[in-house]
């Protein structure tokens, strides 16, 4: 593998996304044998179509045979995190999703609506009141939280443990946020025990939120047990606040960086849908998931081996010219715009609907009451090659519109 086509190196992605390697991937080596600083290494896919393929193949490429994650884990830390569905295949698969969607019934997004609403303009005008300030910790930092909170009923004074428990978690890459894997465990642990403390008090007064919905819950007639139960708090709580955080921040960000976009969306506010799924494609939350080979197959003239780790990369398929015209352009009227940002197949985004709705009403509120927002310092990224997070987004708000 040449040096120049590294895509796994943790310190280039604190500069930003490679899109550029990632174009040369696609153009020359689409399936390409990518080493690994201590493992074994891995088949960097690159193309829309393959991944796609991939993601719609559990059986040939399966999720929850080493984990979704790029590195290996010993057994018994394999074993754990086989319990969260992101790491399952069907039929398990399948089983567990249909348990908590309960929880992501159109009727459920619906009636969160205004809730999300309330919650967009109290963090907005909060903000404005600053004026100057990290727009990630005060606004994009803030809305999931109080959302996520809110579905899974989590009290509101509680949300912030979420947000540290979420860092510990996702961070372990970057040491601003955790200097060991053992503090990653330790965040875990300190989360199941939070979320057995309210298992206990929803099976008593149980009402319509995601943890009396696991609780009271069975899959095959069987209640889920406490380990299964905090797997599915954990990922929901993690996955329900980090993404989109990080697609408020990067879609803000991509705005102030694309002012005729911003000023466009202004003007045309109809267009916020497809500004929305733009942004999306733009900044790609989760940037790889693994999966592992369940069979030789091969791949564009590429021999992959039973066992063998193969690696999704989204960015660089939602850049992928032979589906999407000028993809390094930002283009908030794009369409069509099938990116897959929100993943296909078995595994698409349980709250791809909530996700979406968080962005639009906040969008809306943002440019109405803040068109001006500008950014007001560097920018600093998460040592990530898994997240595209933002640590620090310095904006200022002018005078409210």
């Amino acid at each position: 593998m040449e040096a120049a086509l590294d895509v796994y190196d943790l310190d280039t992605y604190v500069k930003g996304i490679p899109h550029a390697t990632f174009r040369k991937l696609r153009t020359e080596h689409p399936v390409m044998f990518h080493e690994e600083p201590g493992g074994k290494g891995f088949w960097a896919i690159t193309k829309y179509d393959d991944v796609v393929a991939i993601s719609k193949d559990p059986r040939t490429f399966s999720s929850a045979r080493g984990g979704t994650n790029i590195w290996d884990l010993p057994q018994e830390n394999l074993s754990t995190i086989q319990m969260l569905m992101v790491n399952m295949d069907p039929p398990q698969h399948h089983k567990f999703r249909k348990l908590v969607s309960r929880g992501f019934t159109p009727r459920i997004i619906a009636r969160l609506e205004p809730f999300v609403r309330d919650a967009a303009v109290r963090i907005l005008e909060t903000a404005g009141e600053l004026r100057e300030f990290d727009f990630v910790r005060h606004v994009a930092g803030e809305l999931p939280l109080i959302v996520i909170a809110d579905l899974m009923g989590i009290p509101q004074s509680d949300r912030h443990l979420v947000f540290d428990w979420s860092n510990r978690l996702i961070g372990f890459d970057d040491p601003e946020f955790q200097t060991s894997l053992e503090d990653g465990t330790q965040a875990a642990m300190e989360m199941w025990a939070y979320a057995n403390q309210l298992a206990v008090e929803r099976k008593k007064s149980p009402g319509e939120d995601l943890v009396s919905i696991l609780v009271q819950g069975k899959v095959e007639d069987e209640v889920l047990t406490e380990m299964e139960f905090d797997a599915f708090f954990l990922m929901l709580a993690v996955a329900g606040n980090e993404t989109t955080r990080n697609a408020i921040s990067g879609g803000t960000l991509t705005l102030m960086e694309h002012p005729d976009q911003k000023q466009k969306l202004i003007e045309h506010p109809e267009l916020l849908s497809s500004a929305i799924e733009e942004m999306l494609r733009w900044v790609t939350p989760v940037m790889h998931f693994r999966r592992t080979a369940m069979r030789d197959v091969e791949m564009r003239g590429q021999k992959i081996k039973d066992g063998d780790k193969v690696v999704m990369f989204y960015p660089a398929a939602n850049r992928d010219e032979a589906v999407f015209e000028n993809p390094d352009t930002f283009d908030i009227a794009r369409t069509p715009n099938d990116h897959l940002s929100f993943g296909i197949g078995q595994h698409f985004c349980l709250g791809a609907s909530l996700a979406r709705l968080e962005l639009s009403v906040f969008f809306e509120e943002l440019l109405k009451r803040y068109p001006g927002v500008e950014l007001n310092g560097e920018v600093r990224r998460l040592r990530s090659n898994f997240i595209n997070g933002y640590k620090t987004v310095p904006v200022r708000f002018p005078a409210r519109a």
